[in-house]
């Protein structure tokens, strides 16, 4: 039986508290995840299905699912393919907290509660220009596939569209 993390790397809720840390973190990784505006991470929380962290601010992800009113043009490219889904919108590591397992512990939190929830597809986008091979590998592992392709923001990005089956059993505690 696998253990618990400690205390300080369960996730939590992403507090008002901790929407400026989080803003922060976001836009030191604008080129992956793209620049956001104070009010515009509030309304996103406000909208999501999962918006957890660990530590103060060590990671944090977002999470959307299909009823979320929500434009991107990747969060809508997962709408009109799949009738029930969560997108994983982003997700960030602190350079310090890096190669601790805290993305993994994010996903497995997010894919317990997705199961939870009756959700079946997790999906996400990963650039593949600019590339993010680091990215590639850490979906790979996880069992997330190639779904689709698309050129966005007038062909400033593109991105490969990666989803991932839920298991309603076994996932990782």
């Amino acid at each position: 039986m696998q253990q618990s993390p400690p205390a300080d790397r369960l996730p939590m809720p992403i507090t008002a508290d901790v929407e400026a840390a989080v803003l922060a973190l976001n836009n030191a990784h604008a080129v992956e995840l793209s620049w956001l505006e104070g009010d515009r991470l509030g309304a996103l929380l406000g909208r999501s299905f999962y918006a957890r962290r660990i530590g103060h601010l060590a990671a944090f992800l977002i999470a959307f699912d299909e009823r979320a009113d929500y434009d991107s043009p990747n969060y809508l490219w997962f709408r009109q393919r799949y009738p029930r889904f969560v997108y994983v919108d982003r997700i960030a590591v602190d350079r310090a907290a890096r190669q601790q397992g805290l993305a993994r512990l994010l996903y497995e939190d997010l894919f317990r509660r997705a199961v939870a929830a009756g959700h079946e597809i997790v999906g996400c986008e990963v650039n593949s220009d600019p590339p993010n091979p680091a990215s590639d590998a850490f979906h790979e592992g996880f069992g997330f596939s190639e779904v689709g392709r698309a050129s966005i923001h007038g062909g400033a990005k593109t991105v490969r569209y990666l989803a991932r089956r839920l298991e309603h059993e076994g996932l990782p505690r």
